[in-house]
């Protein structure tokens, strides 16, 4: 809803309190009208107007140009048809005039409708209309039309830093947007393209001969693919620890290089079911389970751990970019241990390796040199799910990795339904 909405709102209510109340000032004073019936014609015309106009103050595409210039008109013609109808001692006492603070109410249109330039050309207007009425500059009409027409320019103002503000939250909402798509697409290709690009540039320098060639060039494409992840927008607070060597050059089973593992590979581009938001949920250790071999131990509930099918397919491309790192860092022999709690407000999965660990400062240099690997593949997606990731890690023992995800409401531990 538009920030400016609960001001036509306001408008509207105005028009017709102020109409009863002018009304009412028209039955008290019946008898000291000269013309009470010219005075009674107006008020009739008065009254069906703002009836038939309630629908045009209820929004800004109603309420158009035409429209405030009739209802500002109606106004002035009752502030200069009072002299007519009403006696002159009145006026000269500083009775009210026929639409009474009804005029307001057209002022404050313009104000809402078009900013204080509006509000201020409205209320000059009006407050012409009155002087002519009053015959001259009587003090205390000078001082209720400066009021008015400081008030309506106020209004005016501030209707205009609500929209300029409006534009401003709209247009962050849209970088936002574009910064958490931008983020996805970028662990998209260090799950994939950045791998494969690692593992050619390495085959061919193997390989020699034109196969080098294909892989300097594979190298190339790779540092210009990383600069353009890493000038892309922040990942916020905890973007310094956000890095690590890319998950692209993993150890194969004699030594040389291979591309990720098949599990991160399916778990990282397939597409979620449909209604994933809404739909069955998935089992995390399922997802988790083809990791599972003589290098990687899984520990975990006896019973399937469900997570909403988003929130588990990127929890589970997570923990595999966390192996591939286990395999960069510390080698093909070093074992790792997953172990999954299922905890009844949140999903928390640790990655332990017995490697070397991590030196402080690597996970900042790895990010400058374009490494986002923690960044996007790790912190990135439990970031985006509303989850955390930590890093607990000492020279020469071993990396210890938690990933914690809160359980929404509507997916329950399995064997708490019907509690």
């Amino acid at each position: 809803m538009s920030v400016e909405q609960p001001l036509w709102r306001a408008l509207t209510a105005y028009r017709v309190l102020t109409l009863l109340y002018a009304l009412v000032l028209y039955v008290h004073g019946f008898d000291d009208y000269e013309h009470p019936l010219g005075a009674g014609a107006y008020m009739l015309v008065l009254t069906v107007w703002t009836a038939l106009t309630v629908r045009m103050v209820s929004s800004a595409e109603r309420c158009t140009l035409r429209f405030l210039v009739g209802d500002l008109t109606v106004a002035v013609v009752g502030i200069l048809l009072t002299p007519l109808v009403d006696a002159h001692d009145r006026i000269a006492e500083g009775t009210p005039t026929l639409p009474s603070i009804w005029t307001a109410g057209a002022v404050l249109g313009f104000a809402v409708k078009g900013g204080w330039r509006w509000a201020a050309w409205a209320s000059t207007v009006v407050c012409a209309a009155n002087i002519i009425e009053r015959g001259g500059f009587a003090q205390d009409a000078v001082h209720m039309l400066m009021l008015v027409w400081v008030a309506s320019v106020a209004i005016g103002y501030v209707v205009e830093v609500a929209r300029a503000s409006e534009r401003t939250l709209a247009r962050a909402l849209r970088i936002e947007a574009a910064t958490r798509e931008r983020e996805r697409l970028a662990r998209d290709i260090h799950d994939g393209v950045l791998q494969v690009l690692a593992m050619v540039q390495r085959r061919g320098a193997a390989i020699g001969g034109e196969a080098a060639e294909l892989g300097r060039m594979a190298g190339e494409q790779e540092i210009a693919l990383r600069t353009l992840i890493s000038t892309g927008p922040a990942t916020g607070p905890g973007a310094q620890d956000a890095a690590a060597p890319p998950a692209g050059s993993l150890p194969g089973p004699a030594g040389g290089p291979r591309a990720a593992s098949p599990a991160l590979a399916a778990v990282a581009v397939a597409p979620a079911p449909d209604g994933a938001d809404g739909g069955e949920p998935r089992d995390l250790l399922a997802l988790l389970a083809p990791h599972a071999g003589s290098h990687v131990t899984l520990s975990g509930p006896g019973t399937p751990v469900p997570l909403p099918a988003p929130a588990a397919t990127e929890l589970a491309a997570a923990v595999g970019a966390a192996l591939d790192n286990v395999r960069v860092h510390a080698g093909e022999g070093a074992h790792a241990w997953i172990l999954v709690e299922d905890e009844p407000d949140a999903v928390t999965v640790t990655v332990r390796d017995d490697g070397p660990g991590i030196p402080e400062g690597r996970l900042a240099d790895a990010e400058r040199e374009g490494r986002l690997g923690v960044a996007l593949s790790i912190r990135g997606r439990l970031r985006d799910l509303g989850g955390s990731a930590e890093w607990i890690s000492a020279p020469g023992q071993g990396t210890e990795v938690e990933l914690k995800v809160p359980r929404r409401p509507g997916v329950a531990r399995r064997g708490e339904t019907g509690r």
